[in-house]
């Protein structure tokens, strides 16, 4: 009996905590409803505060005015509404996986980003931006909905077709949250030129703040140049997107700096705008430039061959459909007559819209992972082979089996201390599967103080010499560096001394980003 009856007094505080927190939820939502509505708008006299049925002509009617001028985002939503709405992306961001867990998700909801181009692309990239809490976001478009781009486009519908992109993209990411001091949208319905006088300000982050991120996302060379290069100079981190039309395999998509996106014709031509810009300004300022761009080089033009000043998302894959044919008319009428604005391609581009979404939320990936003090390393489209992964790792095993040799003399016989003269003397502490991880995922196959690639000969080198060979104290080399490196070490008692500032806080910070099991954190 009296078991039953603690089995009831059990179920009803069970019922009563589930009928407190269903009232307060209940009650949470009435006050956010009635938040929503402006004090104006509510009429004493009015027999019912509920909206009214509408015909179906009043509802395209107002939806169409809505579209044409987005609603003025005066609602203010609860923080734990806002809270929950971003609550997923918190958790990410507050992972123990993450080396900056602390704030990121502030972060992201502190930032400014720029997006330019609101195609296929940019209006994936803004729209995820946007969900996932970024707080200002401006975005740039000259150009309207047609209906062949509602393949491919994030949020236009059949109603949008002929209004700008801009003001269909603000007025749909304003639905899905009106809140105007969580989510700023700035639209500019103007075409980027590169031009500052036709530009205006259009470029300037808003007042009292930064650019965090600058998204580029148009198709065209010269315009795409002028923006990288815009970026480059003024040291404001870019994220652009290569070529997505007449490519459709989803694996074939890479992120990595300019040179190395392979077979896309669109990277090849801006990488040639941009030499092109720089040896003209070159040329104007009396200044001598090498043929080459690497990060050796430095100057601005680095960022070609340097994906921390500027990354791309392409697609390796070999365009298999060709721009559309050019019809009679356009012959005999003449190309310039059939473009909507002067010097921009008139020739049909075939796009599956699957790819450009692909490669906008790529683009908003990579954005909101470095904003939230997340990145993530990207495969290299480069691949290693076996023979040359195993040689790598022989000539790294030889290299310090020698070393020990030579210096474990210098050690006590049955001591456990493994390091002498300040140099940790020992196995490696890799095996040859991790060699494919450090070359083509943390060094992109490339020397880390030279920038030279893969066509040179390269080998792994330990970074700190009082540390063991892990993962995060191997740097990739080439032969010449290497040699430089090892050198310093032997006259100086550490090669790090020889390298010049700039790259080794780069080479550090690039092996803090190492993934390591928890178990390898030395």
């Amino acid at each position: 009996m009296n078991e039953r009856l603690s089995g009831q007094g059990i179920a009803f505080t069970i019922g009563l905590l589930a009928g407190s927190i269903a009232t307060l939820v209940l009650a949470s939502r009435r006050n956010y409803r009635e938040s929503k509505r402006p004090s104006s708008d509510v009429d004493s006299s009015s027999p019912s505060l509920e909206p009214q049925p509408q015909s179906a002509t009043a509802r395209h009617n107002n939806n169409d005015a809505l579209r044409r001028n987005p609603p003025a985002a005066t609602v203010r939503l609860p923080p734990e509404i806002r809270s929950e709405m971003l609550s997923r992306n918190s958790l990410y961001f507050s992972s123990s996986s993450s080396s900056n867990s602390d704030g990121g998700m502030e972060r992201i909801t502190n930032s400014s980003v720029l997006v330019v181009g609101l195609g296929g692309v940019g209006s994936h990239a803004a729209h995820m931006l946007a969900r996932a809490g970024v707080q200002y976001l401006r975005l740039v478009d000259f150009d309207q909905v047609t209906l062949s781009s509602l393949n491919r486009h994030a949020v236009a519908t059949l109603d949008d077709v002929g209004l700008p992109k801009a003001t269909v993209l603000c007025s749909h990411l304003r639905r899905i949250c009106p809140d105007g001091k969580s989510l700023v949208l700035d639209p500019v319905i103007k075409m980027y030129t590169g031009d500052k006088e036709k530009d205006g300000v259009m470029l300037d982050p808003p007042e009292g703040r930064k650019w965090d991120m600058i998204i580029d996302a148009i198709d065209d060379v010269p315009t795409k140049a002028n923006l990288i290069a815009h970026c480059a100079k003024r040291d404001i981190r870019v994220i652009s997107c290569m070529g997505a039309g007449g490519k459709a395999d989803p694996t074939r998509v890479h992120v990595s700096d300019l040179r190395s996106a392979s077979r896309d014709p669109l990277a090849t031509a801006v990488r040639q705008k941009l030499r092109s810009i720089g040896k003209k300004e070159a040329k104007e300022n009396g200044v001598k430039i090498t043929n080459g761009s690497g990060v050796a080089n430095g100057g601005w033009l680095s960022c070609i061959d340097d994906d921390s000043k500027l990354a791309v998302v392409f697609s390796s894959e070999k365009v298999v459909a060709k721009l559309a044919a050019i019809t009679d008319e356009q012959k005999e009428e003449g190309m310039h007559n059939f473009g909507a604005v002067d010097n921009m391609r008139v020739r049909v581009l075939p796009v599956l819209g699957t790819m450009p979404a692909i490669m906008g939320q790529t683009l908003a990936a990579m954005a909101l992972c470095e904003l939230g003090g997340k990145p993530f390393s990207p495969v290299g489209a480069e691949r290693v082979g076996r023979n040359v992964r195993h040689k790598l790792y022989q000539h790294l095993k030889s290299r310090e089996k020698k070393l020990e040799e030579r210096l474990r003399l210098a050690l006590r016989e049955g001591s456990k201390n493994y390091t002498t003269g300040g140099v940790y003397v020992g196995p490696i502490q890799i095996d040859p599967d991790d060699v494919e991880y450090l070359m083509a995922e943390l060094w992109k196959n490339k020397c880390a103080l030279s920038g030279d690639r893969l066509g040179t000969v390269l080998e792994l080198h330990r970074w700190d010499k009082s540390r063991p060979a892990t993962p995060n104290n191997l740097v990739l080399m080439s032969i010449k560096s290497a040699q430089k490196f090892e050198k310093d070490f032997e006259e100086m008692g550490d090669g790090r001394e020889g390298v010049d500032a700039e790259i080794r806080k780069k080479v550090e910070a690039r092996l803090a980003m190492c993934v390591l099991d928890a178990e390898d954190v030395y």
